[in-house]
């Protein structure tokens, strides 16, 4: 059994939500020594350049999540032609729906009606169209942004387990991101309707969106749908949300996209960087 295998498997009797509670406490905590000690430890491990921060003095953070979460200068990112990548990381696996299915991993498919939290009207309307997988490593910049322009239409809280979402849990665990706890958005767009879906994982401590704050964690339960009075409209390569520590976003489209030839699955890619086109981008 291989070491990947093994580490995928040993996540299935852990507490997944405890744990990842317990993280959260942690990062959360505004004890001068701690949150000092863990922000500077985790520069020096994973080589985060602080240069790109908007602010560049690790001490001014007020707790770890702060630092996990910060903004980049105005100029760290700037934004590409058509289809953008919406955040630092892994371009783990794209491509055109298959009906129903998306690929996971090598030999691995998801179904998007499970992912949309079982909605099949929702579903339906991404048959024939494109998506794309990110994933957000722990070291990676931690603000979700918009692919193209939209109006949030309905936003769903999916509940579910909490497995690493990293490339060897990918490979092992089956229809994982149609089973971690996820939030699901709905935007219209120029292009048709478009979804981007937030995937919790392992010692994420929470997921945040600009119109709403903090979303998770919330009671598991069953699926919660919700509409907001206020008109939500965003803008292409504005913030839309945020993973306090690392996971993955999932986005698909009702129509299909161009995907550039610069591209291929497990490319390092960053926010705003081109993924493609639609027809009117």
């Amino acid at each position: 059994m291989s070491l990947a295998k093994l580490f995928a498997l040993i996540q299935y009797p852990l507490p997944h939500h405890l744990l990842s509670r317990l993280v959260g406490y942690l990062a959360d905590c505004r004890s001068l020594w701690l949150k000092n000690t863990l922000i500077r430890t985790f520069i020096r491990v994973f080589g985060v350049d602080m240069k790109e921060a908007a602010e560049p003095d690790p001490g001014a953070y007020a707790t770890f999540n702060d630092f996990f979460t910060r903004a980049l200068t105005n100029d760290a990112r700037p934004l590409g032609e058509g289809l953008l990548c919406p955040a630092d990381g892994t371009l783990s696996q794209y491509g055109q729906i298959d009906r129903d299915h998306l690929l996971q991993a090598k030999g691995r498919r998801f179904s998007m009606m499970e992912l949309l939290g079982g909605d099949e009207k929702q579903a339906r309307r991404y048959r024939g169209g494109s998506y794309a997988n990110i994933y957000l490593s722990p070291s990676d910049y931690h603000r979700v942004h918009m692919p193209l322009a939209g109006t949030l239409t309905e936003m769903v809280y999916v509940p579910g387990r909490l497995f690493s979402v990293n490339a060897a849990t990918t490979n092992h665990v089956p229809n994982l991101f149609a089973r971690n706890e996820r939030l699901v958005c709905h935007f219209d767009t120029d292009q048709g309707p478009m979804v981007m879906v937030l995937v919790g994982a392992m010692i994420v401590a929470a997921i945040e969106t600009v119109w709403a704050g903090q979303i998770t964690p919330l009671p598991r339960g069953d699926v919660q749908r919700m509409r907001f009075d206020a008109l939500v409209r965003l803008e292409k390569g504005q913030e839309m949300g945020r993973f306090k520590l690392g996971s993955t976003v999932v986005m698909a489209f009702s129509e299909p996209v161009t995907f550039t030839d610069e591209i291929e699955p497990g490319a390092k890619m960053h926010m705003g960087q081109s993924l493609g086109a639609l027809k009117y981008s």
